[in-house]
């Protein structure tokens, strides 16, 4: 099994994030992109967005992030 995003956490996903739509980490996303901006530790859990130009990469993140964002405001009454 393959856990993609599942371990990462979402402040890390929002950060990613800013850091692609900035342009800080270039995508595809490699390690020394990872390095670079000080996200070597989530290598592997990023792992399953290298290779995805930025618009993929994007997509990946807005998605994942609603999707938690959207779980948490149901689990709250």
């Amino acid at each position: 099994m393959i856990p993609g995003l599942t371990r990462v956490p979402t402040d890390t996903l929002v950060h990613v994030l800013r850091l692609v739509h900035r342009g800080d980490l270039p995508c595809p996303i490699t390690p020394v992109g990872l390095v670079t901006t000080k996200l070597q530790d989530t290598g592997d859990e990023l792992g399953v967005l290298r290779g995805l130009d930025r618009r993929a990469v994007l997509a990946v993140l807005v998605s994942v992030i609603a999707e938690r964002r959207m779980a948490t405001s149901r689990a709250t009454p």
